[in-house]
């Protein structure tokens, strides 16, 4: 038996039988090839064999789309739904992806190589969370009435209020690392706003946002709602940034490519909103309790291969904990099992693809060439598909490329600090301010260092926690807007000014 069927005869027969075919693209509430009839082929990170092939969208196909969500928007059922029936098929959609969790953890596991009991309790959990706290908005987005001063006309009376509507048509490109909560990240509050949209996943793990697009058909949005295009960057994603019918451009993935998407933004004077890359600082007090920041600092940075745009990819330890904690965090990770994610007892999984695998491993040997010392990991595990041993590089310096750079892997850079009164201007020693976490006994330590992070999210005694009640965003390079919580509204709608003379 090779290698792929060995991965495909680990999944359950509904999501055996999605991945047999090859995955057609949905556009106007049809599923469609594409207009070229092009297809690619989506990677199983564990194995480097192809799962099964996916229709290739291009800028013929995201205008299909593009069209579809606008006459969705413009004069389909959706622009006259009522806010609570808004509600109610948010809430089916959830439900939905609750009774198909287990087959959507599969596909995320095979696409995406992550662990299959992470992704159903963390990626496909936080989803279903996501789309009942968004369900919950439509009949709360409000305006106000504004009492009016009109000092041109004092005798005349005026009436103000203020009205918050949906941007329009919306495009959403959305990155490999966590594929289908991306989905809900985006799709929940731009629905509860009464958007409609044109997603564009990544090409390098599409299922789940297809799967996703099927029980969103059968949930009962109305055609046109949400349109879902696989393709490459260079090709869907840059159409859908260009095009004039497109109001409104999300984009989570690099820095690199958020600036391209900005600049090309800037042409139509789209709105953009931005979560980008990261480089968070994991900072230990001399206070610590290590029994806490060992195993937190540790998973802060291994937690999805440390594919996660807010790991703790720089640790920051003082002296007097130096050794000790260099000990335990070793020992912590290199007890890691490694092997594929369709084997919930595996917690270090394969990277994404072939090209990140090349790019971590280039950063660690660029981080020798530095003078960092590799404690341990260090190297490609097998020779079939993509896994990288969790790594840490010690005796790390600010100005290394790799403290400074973003790796997206399981490699964390150990860099000692004496002086309690430069951790700050380290930890911000960054063109990032995602996301930042500070370990430490000492309430005064709290109160006096969270305000002097420049980051998005700061954790105390934890890192990578979210909520989808807790605003996500970042500072600097790392982008603009913040998804989650109350806060995402503001992405999705605008304001309209009423005044009327009585």
């Amino acid at each position: 038996m090779d290698a792929v069927t060995d991965s495909k005869a680990a999944l359950g027969e509904k999501a055996r039988n999605f991945v047999s075919n090859t995955r057609k693209m949905l556009i106007d509430g049809k599923w469609v090839s594409s207009v070229s009839g092009k297809t690619f082929s989506t990677i199983d990170p564990a194995t480097g064999s192809v799962i099964t092939d996916v229709c290739e969208g291009d800028k013929e196909d995201i205008g299909l789309a593009v069209m579809a969500a606008r006459r969705a928007f413009e004069d389909g059922p959706w622009v006259k739904m009522i806010p609570s029936h808004r509600e109610r098929l948010l809430h089916r959609l959830a439900d939905l992806i609750e009774e198909n969790a287990e087959e959507l953890a599969e596909l995320e596991a095979l696409d995406n190589g992550k662990n299959k009991a992470i992704a159903q309790a963390v990626d496909i959990g936080i989803a279903i969370e996501t789309f009942r706290y968004m369900a919950g908005w439509p009949s709360k987005i409000t305006g106000d009435v504004l009492p009016l001063s009109v000092p041109i006309a004092p005798d005349q009376d005026f009436f103000g209020y203020t009205l918050r509507e949906p941007v329009g048509v919306i495009g959403q490109i959305i990155p490999w690392n966590f594929p289908l909560l991306m989905c809900a990240w985006k799709l929940a509050p731009a629905l509860a706003c009464g958007n409609t949209i044109v997603l564009k996943p990544a090409e390098e793990t599409p299922l789940t946002a297809l799967r996703l697009g099927e029980l969103i058909c059968e949930a009962g949005f109305p055609d046109g709602v949400v349109n879902i295009v696989p393709g490459y960057g260079h090709t869907a994603g840059a159409a859908l940034t260009a095009h004039p019918e497109v109001d409104k451009i999300a984009f989570t993935g690099s820095t690199e490519v958020g600036k391209i998407i900005a600049r090309e933004a800037a042409d139509s004077m789209k709105k953009v909103s931005m979560e980008l890359g990261g480089k968070s600082p994991a900072i230990i007090m001399p206070d610590a309790d290590l029994e806490i920041a060992i195993p937190g600092a540790a998973s802060a940075i291994m937690f999805n291969q440390g594919q996660v745009c807010c790991a703790g990819s720089r640790l920051y330890v003082p002296d007097n904990l130096y050794d000790a904690f260099l000990e335990g965090m070793t020992e912590n990770i290199s007890s890691l099992s490694i092997g594929s994610g369709l084997n919930p007892e595996n917690m270090v999984n394969p990277l994404v693809s072939e090209i990140q695998l090349e790019r971590v491993m280039n950063y660690i040997d660029i981080g020798r060439q530095e003078g960092a010392s590799v404690v341990t990991g260090g190297k490609r595990r097998g020779d079939t598909g993509y896994f990288v041993e969790p790594t840490i590089l010690a005796e790390t310096s600010q100005d290394m490329k790799v403290v400074q750079e973003e790796i997206f892997g399981p490699v964390v850079c150990v860099q000692r600090y004496s002086d309690v009164s430069e951790i700050v201007k380290l930890a911000n020693d960054t063109i990032y301010g995602l996301g930042a976490s500070l370990w430490t006994r000492d309430v005064g330590n709290i109160v006096k260092i969270v305000p002097k992070i420049k980051a998005g999210t700061v954790w105390v005694n934890c890192h990578n926690i979210l909520d989808v009640a807790m605003p996500f965003g970042g500072f600097k390079q790392s982008g603009y807007g913040r998804e989650l919580g109350k806060e995402v509204l503001e992405l999705y709608t605008q304001t309209k000014s009423v005044c009327i003379m009585a």
